[in-house]
């Protein structure tokens, strides 16, 4: 069906090489100018894409080299006169899980497709959507973690062992109650920053979002896969199963810390945003002035952080091999200051002395002596 006569369109993109990967300058897809196409925008791609997303989606946002260099086009799957276009599907992936949502290799041949944004500005362009899809990618793996923690909750509230319910053995309560902080410093961050992209939102905001994007994105999705195990691993053998549906959440959620740039990549970029655009850090640092002085293990983790990020930036070698560090530090300064700002004192309390106070463990479970890790079960068992 043609992409004018639906109620609504979905789209897809197209931008990994076989040779490239995430470096999208090395991609050798050709894009042609159309002489007669209007305003020179017209265009008829030439090669291949390793990972093309959704292919059964309407359209697709594509890097491909024209002659200004490196462009971003919008590839129709159906064109106007309702015949298909040029996307030819080698095969799908096959993915370690998400494999509802289809990923495939494609090749262009004579693609018809309509150039987008600037000649040679592909990946300024192609960015805006990519930082949405990064915000998704937060929003998503914060959800599975609120999926996770509820099934780990629900079964051992239910499940008897050794003499008492599994909820109340104080080893578990302290994994459900880790389990439970790390959702609701998810939940708070993934909202603060889907905040920032509301219309309307303030040249400060703007900046603000332009590093804490690529901060949260580090850090919550490389947090979704282990928090999946350690909610799998509460429910015993049965969680290794196909039966129950931990074995699934654990397969999805590597997915959403792969796409859109992994962790190398987002550390990295976190190091080009501040180097472009100072004004940015500044704004990231300005968010946690809110909460400067409400707890000194978080002020002096702040500190820390930015002393250490001043000195590496006087060497680029030094900023990108401590990059992932730097990115760590700056999402749980992030996070810690939020919890401070809308959870309740004694949780807060607790997930800043968690991860970074003095005792701070490795693995879930590990929490402060005093934390009443039954109240915090109670609270996330409720908002299930």
């Amino acid at each position: 069906m043609a992409p004018g006569s639906k109620a609504g369109l979905t789209f897809g993109m197209g931008m990994a090489e076989k040779q490239g990967g995430s470096d999208v300058r090395a991609n050798t897809t050709r894009a042609v100018p159309v002489p007669s196409g209007p305003d020179g925008r017209t265009h008829l791609l030439t090669g291949h894409k390793w990972f093309f997303s959704a292919p059964q989606s309407d359209a697709f946002l594509v890097l491909a080299q024209a002659p200004a260099g490196l462009t971003c086009f919008l590839v129709p799957r159906v064109l106007a006169d309702g015949t298909r276009n040029t996307v030819r599907i080698q095969r799908l992936k096959n993915k370690l899980g998400n494999k509802s949502n289809a990923s495939s290799e494609v090749e262009f041949d004579g693609t018809w497709a309509v150039r987008v944004g600037e000649p040679g500005r592909g990946v300024p362009t192609i960015i805006e959507m990519v930082n949405h899809t990064r915000l998704d990618c937060v929003l998503g793996t914060t959800a599975g973690m609120r999926q996770s923690v509820s099934e780990a909750i629900w079964h051992a509230r239910h499940r008897s062992t050794f003499g008492a319910t599994l909820v109340d053995q104080p080893a578990m309560t302290a994994v459900l109650a880790d389990l439970a902080l790390e959702t609701e410093a998810a939940t708070w961050t993934s909202l603060r920053l889907a905040r920032a992209y509301e219309t309307g939102s303030s040249e400060s905001e703007a900046m603000f979002r332009r590093l804490a994007t690529a901060v949260s994105k580090y850090w919550i999705c490389k947090r979704g896969p282990h928090h999946a195990y350690e909610a799998l691993e509460c429910l015993g053998g049965n969680g290794y199963t196909e039966d129950w549906p931990l074995a699934r959440r654990y397969r999805e959620q590597p997915v959403m810390a792969v796409w859109e740039g992994s962790d190398n990549v987002i550390a990295l970029d976190v190091l080009r945003g501040i180097a472009r655009t100072p004004q940015s850090l500044d704004a990231f640092w300005a968010e946690l002035e809110t909460t400067a002085g409400a707890s000194a293990v978080l002020d002096a983790h702040v500190r820390r952080v930015r002393q250490e990020l001043v000195a590496d930036l006087r060497d680029p070698l030094a900023a990108e091999l401590r990059a992932r560090a730097t990115v760590e530090g700056m999402a749980l300064a992030l996070q810690s200051s939020l919890m401070l700002r809308h959870a309740p004192a004694p949780l807060a309390e607790a997930f800043v002395a968690a991860r970074l106070g003095a005792d701070r463990g490795h693995q879930y479970g590990i929490l402060p002596r005093g934390t009443d890790t039954t109240a915090i079960v109670e609270r996330h068992f409720g908002a299930r």
